[in-house]
């Protein structure tokens, strides 16, 4: 595992709330990003990557870990909140200073700095993402962070009964660990002179892994 993904931390920066009849709900939300990652992640990328959701609104009956398209999605049954099993897996990890921790809160930043492990925030790492994917596949939009990363943003924007539910829903999992963003905050990764962020994933990362992709 190279890429450790804190789910909800992530999931609260984007755009993604699902479709069809899990639309507004926080599978809906979840089937969504996991579709996005397998889409813009290389295979091999994506059999490196964790990504760790809170246990609450879990699919009833799932294991503790799944896969989805080469992705680890673990849930945090039997901890008090994805960030315990974060940590724990960062604590575990036998290569720590080869791992990429995406979160934007500072208890797993600390985390991750305390054993030499990279760290980027969840609005950063997407944006980065998003950017290379569209030029991967030859598209000129980016994935754009949501304004501000709260989840009154969410309410503001849509203001109908589904997404109201998400939003509290969404609130309950990350409240109060999770502190909306203000344009005071300095991101980790200046933007550059083209206006977008430099890549957070470190020199070289994924290149091995993309041998024999197609």
């Amino acid at each position: 595992m190279r890429l450790l993904i804190d789910g909800y931390n992530l999931l609260h920066v984007t755009y993604l709330f699902g479709s069809g009849k899990t639309a507004g709900t926080l599978q809906g939300s979840r089937d969504a990003l996991l579709a996005y990652l397998a889409s813009a992640l290389s295979a091999g990328e994506r059999r490196e990557t964790t990504i760790v959701f809170d246990a609450a609104g879990a699919p009833p009956g799932l294991p503790k870990t799944v896969h989805h398209d080469h992705l680890t999605v673990r849930y945090a049954r039997e901890y008090a909140d994805a960030d315990a099993l974060l940590e724990e897996i960062i604590e575990r990890h036998r290569a720590p200073r080869g791992l990429v921790v995406v979160s934007g809160d500072h208890r797993v930043q600390r985390a991750a700095r305390s054993r030499g492990a990279k760290y980027v925030d969840s609005d950063v790492w997407y944006r980065e993402l998003g950017a290379r994917h569209a030029r991967r596949s030859g598209q000129n939009h980016q994935a754009k962070p949501k304004p501000g990363g709260s989840v009154d943003y969410w309410v503001q924007q849509f203001a109908d009964d589904e997404v109201a539910n998400l939003e509290a829903e969404l609130r309950a999992i990350e409240s109060p660990k999770l502190k909306p963003k203000t344009s005071k905050r300095t991101p980790h990764a200046p933007p550059t002179a083209e206006g977008t962020f430099e890549n957070p994933f470190p020199p070289g990362y994924g290149e091995d892994l993309l041998e024999g992709d197609t």
